[in-house]
This record gives C-alpha cells, sequence and structure tokens, in this order.
C-alpha cells in the first residue's frame, strides 16, 4: 500500500470474526461507542447522526462529527458522510467512509476507504496523516478488541 493519493486513506485489515459479527460492530450503536465514537447512529439511508470525538486543534478539527448513512449492504457494505459540526473555514472537512467486507476463511477481509481530502489543504493534509495512522493502529486495535469480548 502507498500513500500517493493525497485525497484518500485505504485500510485494509483481517479480522479473525465472521463478516455478521464484524458487521454488528459497525452498525449497533452501542458497541460502535466501544470502538470508533459514541452517537445515535441508525442504519437507515438517510439518516442523520451525532458522533463526538477528542477536538485536534492542530487541524481544525472541532471534535463532533455530523454523519450521514448514504447506503449500505447489509454485512458488505456501509458508507457514511462524516463532517465536522463546527469546521473552521481552513479545514472544511466533507469526507466519505466505506467499510467493505469480505469473507475470508472463517474470518473478515475489512477495507476502509476514508475519501475527500483536499490535496492543497495543509490542515486536511495532517488530519490525513493523523487519521490514517489513526484508522491503522488505534482504531482497527480497538475494533478486534471488541470482537474478541463479543
Amino acid at each position: 500500500m502507498t500513500d500517493d493519493d493525497l485525497t484518500t486513506v485505504h485500510v485494509d485489515q483481517f479480522l479473525r470474526h465472521p463478516p455478521a459479527k464484524v458487521w454488528r460492530a459497525l452498525t449497533e450503536p452501542d458497541l460502535l461507542a466501544q470502538w470508533l465514537m459514541p452517537g445515535d447512529f441508525r442504519l437507515e439511508v438517510g439518516h442523520r447522526y451525532t458522533m463526538q470525538a477528542v477536538a485536534i486543534p492542530a487541524t481544525g478539527f472541532s471534535g463532533t462529527v455530523q454523519a450521514e448513512v448514504l447506503a449500505f449492504e447489509t454485512e458488505k457494505m456501509l458508507s457514511i458522510r462524516w463532517q465536522d459540526a463546527a469546521p473552521s473555514e481552513a479545514h472544511g472537512a466533507d469526507w466519505t467512509i466505506t467499510w467493505t467486507l469480505h469473507r475470508e476463511g472463517a474470518g473478515t477481509r475489512l477495507f476502509l476507504v476514508h475519501e475527500g481530502f483536499d490535496p492543497d489543504n495543509p490542515l486536511q493534509q495532517r488530519a490525513r496523516a493523523i487519521m490514517g495512522g489513526g484508522w491503522r493502529s488505534g482504531v482497527m486495535r480497538a475494533l478486534e478488541e471488541l470482537l474478541d469480548r463479543l
């Protein structure tokens, strides 16, 4: 995997759990809150909800994400729009997060595509670097730990 595309973060993670279990972690609000962010998620296209994270002043991120479910295919794909609830004019975050699940043996190959970063915006490129590292390490580790407990 390379980081040549400055507009997108790609993550490819094998999870030793079946797609149905991974899907639960991606779509059940109480489980989502344990590994990603708390919020009032509902699996319904068009549903808008809010998630709360930690503000990152160095990137202009307020810490509150306004999200919308764009599309889903049960146990296969979930696409969500993320916007900063209080974006600084310089930041202007408007991203799409798409999770794709593929059965692989007894487990799941989980792909994440986080797209919409502006390659000419230094704050968004800083956010891309921070979030890319976070998705690949802390977030995936937290997801695996939750799946192991289920």
